[in-house]
């Protein structure tokens, strides 16, 4: 083999494959704007449905439109009773993360609209997937807890109502806006690994429900949605604040990750964890657990001032550092904190199947198409001779 020759793992970093009116973000000075909006305007002032409304209509809705888009919402947000009954069959100890998939592709078989392919049914299906997948998820958690799933509580909000159906009760407000503010952080981020597999699957001209599956399948991976479980496991691992530095010390020494530290985008704070620290604080003193968000100060001071040491480079929070002790101070599963995301994320992955099919499609190639180098010289610069198989 050459050893010449360039090996080209990029990771697709660095490359534009695509223009979008969706998102931006400019790791370089942590901002981030949705159709123009930054995040932390959006999530101070606006609620999580005004942000679907924004991101899948390109413009912030009126109070009638609110008003209209919520009530459409709510009656689209029950799951076919087929759906419940094919969750009764799952086993008890099935990922979160495969029940939505398998979910998401099963509401498939359900929507009048899966045939059509123009920006109206799309939409309408995107729709659907964004007010059934809190539905879906909580009742996965209380079927496998041996309970009844809840229907919607009528008069809630999206973020609201989950929590509802997941828990039981109605949630404080507090709670609720809280829940309602960590979705609207995670609703968009242009072309991180989920986004990018729905996008793909969606230039083949498969309908919505194939392509956010796939996105499902991307997000599950612990380097993506998967890390902000690593980030509590970490928590609990430490266990206490004066446990911090040894535990720093000993990973970078293994070479390990320090989960919640560290993106590949942003080279400052990231600007959605700056939102959630004070939050986290809230709840865990709400709770009576404010060591969660004791320990990850601790940790994000600590890790910041040995990675600068040790290894001369800058290190930042990211999402997941603030996101995963606030789940958990809410009652939310470790294995749910994943799809909790899911249910956030949904709306951008919805606008970006429905900027790829219609709105983009003058500006790209039909699909995605990218060429890798081959190496595999295993016979020398040409190719090998086929042995018969008793002479091998």
């Amino acid at each position: 083999m050459d050893e010449c020759r360039p090996i080209l793992n990029t990771g697709l970093r660095g490359f534009k494959v695509a223009t979008s009116r969706i998102s931006d973000v400019n790791g370089d000075i942590g901002k981030i704007v949705y159709r123009g909006y930054l995040v932390q305007d959006l999530a101070e002032n606006a609620s999580f449905e005004e942000v679907v409304y924004l991101l899948l209509f390109e413009k912030l809705p009126s109070q009638e439109e609110l008003a209209g888009f919520k009530e459409r919402l709510a009656v689209e947000s029950r799951i076919p009773a087929a759906l419940v009954a094919a969750l009764k069959t799952r086993p008890a100890d099935a990922l979160p993360m495969d029940i939505l998939q398998a979910g998401v592709a099963m509401l498939a078989h359900h929507d009048p609209d899966v045939r059509q392919h123009t920006p109206e049914a799309t939409t309408r299906m995107g729709l659907r997937l964004i007010a059934r997948i809190p539905a879906i998820l909580a009742a996965w958690d209380r079927i496998r807890n041996g309970q009844e799933p809840l229907d919607p509580a009528a008069g809630l909000g999206h973020a609201a109502s989950f929590l509802y159906m997941l828990q039981g009760r109605e949630p404080e407000a507090e709670v609720a806006r809280f829940m309602d503010v960590a979705l609207t952080l995670h609703a968009e981020h242009t072309f991180n690994a989920s986004t990018f597999a729905a996008r793909e699957v969606a230039s083949t001209r498969a309908h919505m429900y194939a392509a956010v599956a796939a996105a499902v399948g991307s997000l599950s991976g612990e380097l993506h949605g998967g890390a902000n479980v690593r980030v509590m496991q970490m928590l609990q691992k430490i266990g206490s604040i004066d446990a911090v530095a040894a535990y720093v010390h000993q990973e970078l020494e293994a070479g390990r990750l320090i989960f919640g530290l560290g993106h590949a985008v942003y080279k400052v704070d990231d600007p959605r964890a700056m939102i959630l620290a004070p939050m986290a604080r809230t709840m865990g003193q709400r709770v009576g657990q404010p060591q969660w968000y004791e320990i990850s100060r601790a940790l994000e001071r600590s890790g910041k001032e040995i990675f600068k040491k040790k290894k001369g480079i800058d290190i930042f929070t990211n999402v997941d550092f603030f996101s995963a002790s606030l789940y958990y101070t809410m009652g939310i599963p470790l294995d749910f904190f994943t799809p909790v995301f899911a249910i956030a994320r949904i709306a951008g992955w919805v606008a970006h199947v429905i900027e790829e099919q219609f709105a983009g499609a003058a500006e790209k190639p039909v699909l995605y198409r990218p060429e890798s180098q081959y190496v595999g010289d295993y016979c020398g610069p040409d190719t090998c001779e086929y042995v018969a198989l008793d002479k091998r």
